[in-house]
């Protein structure tokens, strides 16, 4: 794969394995001699609940293993009650045992941490709008919890989806584990991204039929209470990291249901590119991306966006500063390269916290009193800073 910087799997990969708090406690053992990794909780006022769905697409063959495709996702939403209901893990046991092996022990000593989504709580009631979030190359869905769980402490319901072959570590109910396949070429590059926005759009088909009472899924589980009466999919918007952003991008191409998107850092591939997109679109980058100079696909597709449109920038950030991997390094053990720039963890968290939820609040929800910090004029925030647009 040519060496485009937000597409770079050796970062995406090599920051998989940290992931903790925006502002982390000082480390210390635990009764298990495993040294804990925290996530800081979302500072919304609703509580946050999650069901992790297993769905099979039997209308497409999957292009590495064959047979039907598989998929795991996790919604997670504003709940009306979390007592009693114990937090999902920020991996499954087996995506964290996988995950460690990858690492060659380096991270054996970590107990990797929880989310504060609570498993399976009633959803709080009214319709929220919908938003589907696409990992990067080798990651999980669950490498920006801090930024999804925000979203559903303020209102979004938030669908994250794993792709499995393509994020790092899948586990399915079963048990089985399916790791990344990795990909050289640009050739291979824009096939893996195809299939990442055909799962985004089967994951919508999906919430389409579950808002008309449908089946939960491949299991037997229920969904949560009012989970269906919280999806309203006339509001839709889509976003990724690196290569989660280019699916976000080419999801809105194949499908107007989406009626915004937005791409953290991630160079965009295929038709899209040349067809542009007549709907919002948000652009995140660093200096060193530096995308609508330096990047091979994003002046053309910028020229080719003729909705509304924004090209923001992350100041002092690495690639890895748009996931829960910028909060979670300084709680790992050292040597391990993350390109997390020199922003402060708890500044990058909170900036690309509010920057995410600011767009979709103006393009989802009509709030233009967000519009300040989108030009990056925001006192608040001044990490964030204008581009163009």
């Amino acid at each position: 794969m040519p060496a485009v910087h937000p597409t770079r799997r050796s970062l995406v990969l090599a920051g998989l394995a940290a992931a903790a708090a925006a502002v982390a406690p000082p480390a210390y053992a635990s009764a298990s001699g495993l040294v804990p990794v925290r996530l800081a909780g979302p500072t919304g006022p609703l509580p946050v609940g999650a069901v992790e769905l297993h769905l099979v697409d039997r209308s497409r063959t999957d292009p590495w293993a064959g047979g039907p495709r598989e998929l795991m996702a996790t919604v997670v939403y504003p709940a009306a009650d979390v007592r009693d209901r114990p937090p999902l893990p920020w991996l499954s046991p087996g995506a964290e045992r996988a995950l460690k092996v990858r690492y060659g022990g380096v991270l054996d000593g970590c107990a990797l941490p929880l989310t504060h989504s609570a498993d399976r709580a009633p959803a709080r009631p009214g319709r929220r709008p919908v938003l589907l979030y696409s990992p990067g190359a080798g990651s999980d869905r669950t490498f920006n919890t801090l930024v999804v769980e925000e979203l559903a402490s303020r209102g979004y319901v938030v669908v994250t989806v794993d792709h499995p072959h393509d994020s790092g570590e899948v586990e399915f109910p079963d048990g089985r584990v399916v790791r990344s396949a990795g990909e050289d070429s640009e050739e291979e590059v824009v096939a893996a991204v195809a299939v990442r926005a055909a799962d985004l759009r089967f994951v919508l088909d999906h919430l389409t039929v579950l808002a008309r009472d449908g089946a939960p899924g491949a299991g037997p589980r229920r969904l949560p209470r009012g989970l269906r009466g919280a999806l309203d999919l006339t509001r839709v918007g889509a976003f990724g990291h690196s290569r989660g952003g280019a699916a976000a991008a080419a999801l809105m191409d194949l499908d107007d249901r989406v009626r915004a998107g937005a791409d953290l850092d991630g160079t965009v591939f295929g038709p899209v590119v040349g067809r542009g997109l007549d709907r919002p679109f948000l652009l995140m980058d660093t200096a060193d991306h530096d995308g609508l100079v330096k990047d091979p696909h994003w002046p053309e597709f910028w020229r080719n966006l003729r909705g509304w449109r924004r090209c923001l920038r992350l100041a002092d950030a690495g690639h890895l500063s748009f996931t829960d991997i910028a909060a979670l390094a300084p709680q790992l053990p050292p040597g391990l390269p993350l390109d997390v720039g020199t922003v402060p963890a708890d500044r990058a968290v909170a900036a690309v916290r509010a920057t995410v939820r600011a767009f979709f609040d103006l393009r989802l929800r009509g709030r233009p009193d967000t519009g300040r910090l989108l030009r990056g004029a925001s006192a608040r925030y001044p990490e964030i800073g204008y581009i163009a647009g």
